[in-house]
């Protein structure tokens, strides 16, 4: 079942995590946390690293589906491999 595909979960929390970092980075990002972090906002840069991180996995599992093979056949079933 394509719901439960390990790809999608990892992307849906990796967009999640994602939107919050940046939404953080953008409104929430002080002087002061610049400055302890060289100038750098680290929310934002991470943040929008794990949304392309996201995208990268949702459409790895939208491009390239993982379906089991199953056995419709009283011969599929005796057959290995």
């Amino acid at each position: 079942m394509r719901l439960f595909d390990l790809r999608l979960i990892i992307a849906f929390l990796f967009g999640v995590y994602g939107v919050v970092l940046v939404v953080i980075g953008l409104g929430f990002t002080t002087a002061e946390d610049l400055t302890k972090a060289e100038g750098v906002n680290i929310n934002l840069w991470a943040g929008i690293a794990m949304v392309v991180l996201s995208a990268v996995f949702a459409a790895w599992a939208t491009l390239r589906p993982q379906f089991a093979k199953t056995a419709t056949t009283a011969d599929d079933l005796g057959k290995q491999g």
